[in-house]
């Protein structure tokens, strides 16, 4: 079974920094872009960012400026380079990658606290 595994998550202060990276656990065909959404207890799951193979980006204008959305060259994998953290982005962040014939893939999650 195709699997996607988040890390990097933790808790920072504002203004703090945080680095999330997501890969697959095995080979993923057709990918059209991979991405990062999230979502804070009792709201619904927000778009972040995404990153296409021509590494075409899109971002949510909440972050813009200041969140970096990457992928490597080899193999299915995204990063997130998130700094100038604000309390708002307290969230469970989760990997996904939308794929042509196939259902979208999600990771499990992980989680992103910012507070004094």
């Amino acid at each position: 079974q195709v699997r996607l595994v988040e890390s990097g998550g933790g808790s920072v202060q504002p203004g703090g920094s945080l680095r999330l990276s997501c890969a697959a656990s095995g080979n993923i065909f057709s990918v059209e872009y991979m991405g990062w959404y999230r979502q804070a207890p009792g709201k619904q799951r927000e778009f972040v960012a995404t990153i296409t193979s021509d590494g075409n980006t899109n971002y949510a204008d909440s972050v813009k400026g200041r969140f970096t959305i990457s992928r490597e060259n080899t193999g299915v994998k995204v990063n997130l380079q998130m700094n100038s953290l604000k309390p708002d982005d307290t969230a469970v962040y989760y990997c996904t990658v939308r794929r042509t014939w196939f259902n979208d893939l999600w990771g499990q999650g992980t989680q992103v606290t910012v507070s004094s």
